[in-house]
């Protein structure tokens, strides 16, 4: 809280005027109306005592709309739950309390097929049999019950796509096309959220395929006219290598843009990611887009993980200042933040420091620009999605990244990069989902087999190095400022910067065992000097780090998703390959 109390000190005087006009439009909580900016903040954590402090935060960012979702409620059906509609409830008066105007919260449809009567389940394989009027009927009965548990909540966020009973796979003989299919939910939904309730409805949207994506444009067209979106800032899921969502801000309809700010697949804010430069880089572009009218960004990864209070609330405070400043940079934002933060003395060591943290998370997180960690996590050779679903290259045309961290070189997502670092077993028709990018195996770019080699395990162990010795420099730089800091904030940035050099440490060490163990496999030929001592200075070092990672006094909090300590017995495994 000392934090906010400094940083809304800092500029207060900018907000004077934006603060007026706030509190005239937010004497009572209600739905934002079309013409009202979205600023918008999203909590996953069910953990109360965290998620009122990030809502205690709000004011001093101008928040205006908070998203309940995750482990506070997923489904709109989870408010039948006592617990959870008692803690829905309480955070939306503390939120409405605090200034906040529109508080929504998280849905799916359809839910499982079990939620509904057996009795409109008469379709083939047991499926709904959207015909019938009553199952209409029924269901909208269904919200009405269930917005009645939560009467001051002001909209729902429906993610009408990927949930149990999917919508397009249920029958119909009127309902020609899946894009009609998924239109009749959200609008039988958008009926009493909107018709009746007179509450926002944002439909979110995100996709596996460039064929999802043109399926979910169909149903967005037939969708009734209020009916909002919320679309991701990239396609699919939030990967810094991935493009910018191409489709965000191009349907006529206000649009959200959703930030992750606390790096589900990038760091879980349990190390370094404090990179206003990145959030910038995309907010310029997609806030600016016609038809998107804000944002909202989450502010956690479950348990106690949240960025309000934190390094990474640079993050946050990066979007706040180019929804109000469009032309401001990532200097301004840095050192803003870190003199209001940490003090002006501390202001040239802390920025040094925070200069890296991009870096080495695509150093380490990342591969030669695609990432491999499994929602963060160190899982280089089970987590098949890293080799199909989630390479940047299935965006992008040509699929070719430059790849800077003392590489310095053009790539080919697929055929310089996936084809060697990926597994053999990934590569088999159902290893991964091959299906999302046929015209990969289509053009030779993947080949079956292993094909890692010396070369590109040179250029892994390079791209490894360089993030370690970033880390190493970032650490430095808190160790140098130390008399410039407040003891508390010393020991936070320097217990964040050392697990931030242990976890780039863990990586280059598991690459150099595993990559090299790999081309080793391919016989006498391939057992170069350098691959036998890559291999075997990888794991020399992997139980040196992992025992550092499961000693070490200061871990992140707990209840995240990310087990950072957990890596180490992960790296473990990788002593051997093949993994058993």
């Amino acid at each position: 809280m000392r934090r906010i109390i400094r940083l809304f000190a800092f500029f207060a005087l900018a907000l004077l005027g934006g603060r007026a006009a706030a509190a005239q439009r937010a004497s009572a909580h209600a739905p934002l109306a079309d013409a009202e900016p979205v600023r918008g903040w999203t909590i996953l954590t069910d953990s109360e005592p965290e998620a009122l402090a990030v809502i205690r935060a709000a004011r001093a960012y101008d928040i205006d709309h908070l998203e309940l979702s995750h482990e506070i409620v997923m489904d709109l059906a989870d408010v039948r739950d006592e617990r959870t509609r008692g803690l829905v409830n309480r955070l939306a008066d503390s939120a409405h309390a605090a200034g906040i105007r529109e508080v929504v919260v998280w849905d799916h449809a359809l839910y499982d097929l079990d939620h509904y009567p057996a009795r409109f389940r008469t379709g083939p394989g047991g499926t709904i049999d959207l015909d019938d009027p009553a199952f209409w009927t029924w269901l909208k009965q269904d919200y009405r019950e269930m917005l009645d548990l939560v009467p001051d909540v002001d909209g729902i966020v429906l993610t009408f796509i990927e949930t149990g009973a999917r919508a397009e796979r249920q029958h119909s003989r009127t309902l020609a096309s899946p894009q009609e299919k998924l239109a009749a939910v959200v609008n039988a939904v958008a009926d009493v959220v909107i018709g009746e309730r007179h509450l926002n409805l944002y439909a979110r949207t995100f996709a596996y395929t460039h064929e999802e994506y043109r399926n979910i444009i169909g149903a967005v067209d037939r969708f009734r006219p209020e009916v909002r979106l919320l679309m991701k800032e990239t396609p699919h899921d939030f990967f810094l290598t991935h493009p910018n969502d191409l489709f965000a801000g191009t349907i006529a309809r206000p649009t959200v843009i959703e930030f992750d700010a606390t790096g589900e697949f990038n760091g879980q804010g349990q190390i370094a990611s404090t990179w206003p430069e990145y959030v910038l880089g995309r907010a310029k572009d997609l806030l600016r887009r016609p038809h998107v009218i804000g944002y909202t960004a989450r502010t956690d990864r479950y348990g106690a993980t949240r960025i309000v209070g934190h390094p990474a609330e640079i993050d946050l405070y990066a979007l706040k200042r180019v929804a109000e400043d469009p032309s401001v940079t990532p200097a301004r934002v840095t050192d803003e933040f870190i003199t209001a933060t940490y003090g002006a003395a501390a202001l040239p060591y802390v920025r040094r420091a925070f200069r890296n943290a991009l870096d080495v998370v695509e150093s380490s997180l990342y591969t030669l620009g695609t990432n491999v960690a499994n929602h963060s996590r160190l899982d280089y050779d089970r987590y098949a999605s890293s080799y199909a679903r989630h390479v940047s290259g299935k965006w992008i045309d040509p699929p070719v990244a430059h790849v800077a961290h003392g590489v310095n070189r053009d790539l080919h997502y697929w055929r310089d990069v996936i084809d060697h670092i990926a597994p053999a077993r990934a590569k088999e028709p159902k290893g991964a989902q091959w299906n999302e990018v046929p015209w990969v195996k289509d053009s030779g770019w993947v080949q079956p087999g292993e094909r890692m080699d010396s070369a590109t395990l040179a250029t892994v162990m390079t791209e490894k190095r360089w993030g370690v010795a970033k880390a190493r420099e970032s650490l430095d730089a808190i160790e140098a400022g130390r008399p410039t800091l407040r003891p508390a904030d010393y020991s936070e940035l320097h217990a964040l910067f050392e697990r931030t050099l242990l976890t780039a440490r863990l990586h280059a060490a598991v690459a150099g065992a595993y990559y090299g163990a790999r081309v080793a496999s391919r016989g006498p030929a391939f057992r170069t000097p350098f691959v036998e001592r890559t291999m075997r200075e990888g794991r020399a070092a992997i139980p040196v780090v992992a025992n550092e990672i499961r000693t070490y006094a200061y871990p992140p909090p707990a209840g995240g998703q990310w087990n950072w300590a957990g890596d180490a017995e992960t790296a473990m495994k990788y002593l051997d390959y093949p993994l058993r």
